[in-house]
């Protein structure tokens, strides 16, 4: 009878789940049959970003690209680290070993994204002209 029930707990998780196969599963047999069939010239081209394809595909982009990005999901990352530490921080006994390491360990993580940000400045990442 336990088993039983540990199964019957999971149900949900496989109702939610086979709604979602069955609904992928019914759109793209939906868009197969009821989608426009007509091929040509222009609907063969590569589309990309609402521009047409002028040129070679093998053009280079400037490294301060792929910086920048790196610096947003860098400091993002860290925004996202930093709520739950502040809650479980504001919950440890004030001077307490614990609350020490915690706060010395946020520190250090927000000393290295300081040290990557500043990396960034001085190569010129974040200069456009």
């Amino acid at each position: 009878m336990l088993a039983q029930t540990d199964l019957l707990t999971y149900l949900p998780v496989v109702v939610v789940a086979a709604m979602a196969i069955g609904f992928v599963i019914a759109n793209i047999v939906l868009s197969a049959v009821l989608g426009p069939h007509l091929p040509g010239a222009v609907k063969g081209l590569t589309y990309e970003a609402g521009m047409d394809p002028i040129g070679s595909t093998k053009k280079r982009f400037n490294i301060r690209f792929y910086m920048v990005a790196v610096t947003f999901l860098l400091f993002d990352v860290e925004i996202i680290f930093l709520y739950p530490w502040a809650v479980s921080y504001s919950q440890l006994e004030p001077g307490s070993a614990d609350a020490r390491l915690y706060l010395a360990r946020i520190l250090f993580f927000i000393a290295t994204s300081v040290i990557a940000y500043i990396y960034a400045l001085k190569k010129g990442v974040f200069k456009w002209d």
